[in-house]
């Protein structure tokens, strides 16, 4: 399974399907992520967390945690 953490920067994935439960599902689907949408990976912190993406055409920073529940192809 690859999660949008997999995704390198400059990347485009596509949703396949939201893992999580409850409260988190729903904001990360509040955002707008939802099944068959594009992501465009813009870059990530220097640390590493968090990713900075491109999502229907706004910027959204998303913490590494939250890229893991969400299966891309």
């Amino acid at each position: 399974m690859r999660t949008l953490r997999d995704v390198k920067v400059g990347q485009t994935a596509v949703v396949v399907r939201l893992h999580g439960e409850g409260a988190v599902k729903r904001r990360i689907m509040d955002m707008g992520i939802t099944k068959n949408v594009e992501i465009y990976v813009r870059k990530v912190a220097p640390l590493g967390d968090p990713l900075e993406l491109t999502v229907r055409g706004y910027e959204l920073s998303l913490r590494k945690a939250d890229a893991e529940l969400i299966e891309v192809r």
